[in-house]
């Protein structure tokens, strides 16, 4: 916000669909590769792509804007309250699941992520209308929440090697 605005709310869901899927793709070639020409970490990516699920998600509520029209203060409120519920989904599930995720490689997340961006981007491709699905909503937060899983990881992961 402080070096852009709010320029990403003339945005539409596809395109912030496809910036998640720059970014996921990129990861999974730095997992395949392990080789990197330009100095930004797997992490940081995954924060990217947490940002612009939020993104998405406060596009979803607003719609789309013509120009930047949200103040610092307003892109906060919004971004906390996506934060919020999508948290509370990721407790949720947790309790369903028992925290399976921590058992997953970060490459196995990569990849769950990319498979709710392909499952997004059918959605968009039928105009949002599905049979069964949750929709588009619940998969960004699937990702944020997947996103989070990864670094954590990540975290605990550097945490002993060193």
């Amino acid at each position: 916000m402080k070096d852009y605005g709010s320029a990403w709310r003339i945005l539409r869901l596809p395109s912030l669909t496809d910036q998640i899927s720059i970014k996921t793709q990129r990861i999974r070639q730095l997992q395949k590769n392990h080789l990197s020409k330009i100095d930004e970490s797997e992490s940081v990516e995954f924060y990217g792509i947490i940002n612009y699920c939020v993104m998405a998600l406060i596009q979803i509520d607003l719609g789309i804007a013509e120009t930047p029209d949200l103040d610092e203060n307003e892109v906060k409120k919004h971004h906390n309250y996506w934060i919020e519920q999508t948290k509370k989904l990721m407790l949720d599930k947790n309790h369903d699941y028992g925290e399976a995720w921590r058992t997953m490689r970060i490459s196995s997340i990569t990849d769950l992520i990319m498979q709710k961006i392909l499952r997004i981007k059918k959605i968009e491709d039928n105009n949002g209308k599905t049979l069964i699905s949750e929709g588009v909503e619940s998969n960004y937060q699937d990702i944020i929440n997947y996103a989070i899983f990864a670094l954590i990881l990540t975290k605990t992961k550097s945490e002993k090697s060193h």
